[in-house]
């Protein structure tokens, strides 16, 4: 009998917590794997008082016993990945060497992509996606026109191979884009070539360590999801998405591990809902109470630095998301944030020209004109941080989150109730 893989996946538009959820089952966790995107992600745990944050490192880098994998659906800057190890091992990270292992079939983020997510952005005015400005979707470009760069090929034993890669790439880019800065080539060749052996132990054909460890019946596996469902480049809110594809099918493409692998897959909902950057959102407050969530929810970025748009919780968003990825539970988040509120609203419906609609609609132009109906419940005007089961929870905290369950049909078995890693209700 082999072993199962747990999926944690963002069901909104990211920013619901995942690094939380994933942080608490990776204390016992034999592996965690990131599938997708690169340092666009931001995932922010708070163990033993100490705040960090990680955008491309899995989140269970923290627990010492266990294997933290980027697979090959990740796209990484060199730069930036070392920077942050450096930052997290200035707050107590502890040999990272032994336990992170990086796919030899990712590919890199250049400082070149970089520029050129800036110049494309730029060159789209009023229309720009609100992109990180990483290089994320120039590099899954470069992937997509083959003309990438993977980590096998900085690891090849002839450096030559990378630099002439590099090389073709820069004459590429520059062809491409006439305003690309002029790029020092020698300097980056000689980053790549002083960085590699840093990271060399940790480059494996990670599909087969992971082939070896579902073989084994008693490891448990963790997968965490970057981004979210809503930001899929396929099934999110096009073209104001990522450039990969965070739901479910991206598991299996972006770790190479066969479907029958997967076990649990868990929806982390944030309790309301937010995004970052332009695109359509149905629910979203622009009043004293999005406000209100954007300041004592802390809505800031983790990545970006910027504020998020705070809304409503959206139903039709969660139950498309639910389509997609066939949730068996949920971890619901931040609901200490909904503490001080007279009522608090759900978004249940969406109406196009007097017509319900029956899912999430791909056209961006009905989305942002839809109407919006709500279900209204009470508040329950007192603090829940210090509650620790789910019937030590006010009435109306109760119903509203027995309504979402019933309403997905999917059960809730964690319920986020503060910052700290210990304030989270487990059903059992």
């Amino acid at each position: 009998m082999s072993s199962k893989a747990t999926v944690i996946l963002g069901s909104q538009w990211g920013d619901e917590g995942k690094g939380k959820v994933v942080d608490l089952l990776a204390l016992t966790a034999d592996a965690v794997c990131r599938f997708n995107g690169g340092n666009n992600a931001g995932h922010t745990v708070i163990a033993n008082g100490i705040e960090y944050d990680f955008h491309i490192l899995p989140t269970g880098i923290i627990n010492e016993k266990c294997l933290s994998i980027i697979g090959n659906g990740c796209v990484i800057h060199l730069p930036d990945m070392l920077r942050e190890i450096a930052k997290n091992e200035a707050k107590g990270l502890k040999g990272w060497h032994d336990r992170l292992l990086i796919s030899d079939r990712a590919h890199l983020v250049f400082d070149l992509h970089q520029e050129i997510d800036g110049l494309v952005e730029g060159s789209k005015g009023k229309d720009s996606l609100g992109t990180t400005k990483k290089g994320i979707g120039p590099t899954y470009s470069s992937k997509a026109t083959r003309n990438g760069i993977r980590v096998c090929d900085l690891m090849n034993e002839d450096f030559c191979v990378f630099e002439s890669k590099f090389r073709a790439l820069v004459k590429y880019s520059h062809e491409m884009y006439h305003n690309l800065n002029e790029i020092d080539i020698q300097s980056q060749l000689d980053f790549y070539k002083s960085k590699r052996e840093e990271i060399r132990p940790c480059v494996q054909d990670v599909s087969l360590v992971l082939y070896k460890l579902f073989h084994d019946a008693n490891k448990k596996i963790i997968i965490e999801g970057a981004n979210a469902t809503m930001l899929d480049i396929d099934f999110g809110t096009y073209p104001y998405v990522t450039s990969s594809n965070c739901t479910i099918g991206g598991v299996c493409t972006g770790l190479g591990i066969q479907p029958r692998y997967i076990g649990e897959v868990i929806g982390i909902v944030k309790a309301y809902t937010t995004r970052v950057g332009a695109g359509a959102f149905a629910s979203e407050l622009t009043n004293e109470i999005g406000e209100y969530l954007q300041t004592v929810g802390k809505e800031v970025g983790v990545t970006t630095g910027r504020k998020r748009r705070c809304g409503w919780l959206d139903l039709v968003v969660l139950k498309y998301s639910n389509l997609i990825n066939g949730y068996t539970s949920l971890a619901i988040t931040k609901l200490d944030i909904l503490d001080q509120l007279e009522e608090i609203k759900i978004a249940v419906a969406y109406k196009y020209k007097g017509q319900k609609l029956e899912t999430y609609p791909a056209n961006m132009n009905i989305l942002e004109n839809v109407e919006v109906e709500y279900i209204t419940f009470p508040g329950w005007k007192k603090s829940i941080s210090d509650s620790r089961t789910f019937e030590s929870l006010p009435e109306n905290a109760q119903k509203y989150l027995k309504f979402i369950e019933e309403y997905l049909n999917v059960p809730i078995k964690w319920i986020g109730v503060g910052k700290e890693r210990e304030a989270i209700i487990e059903i059992k």
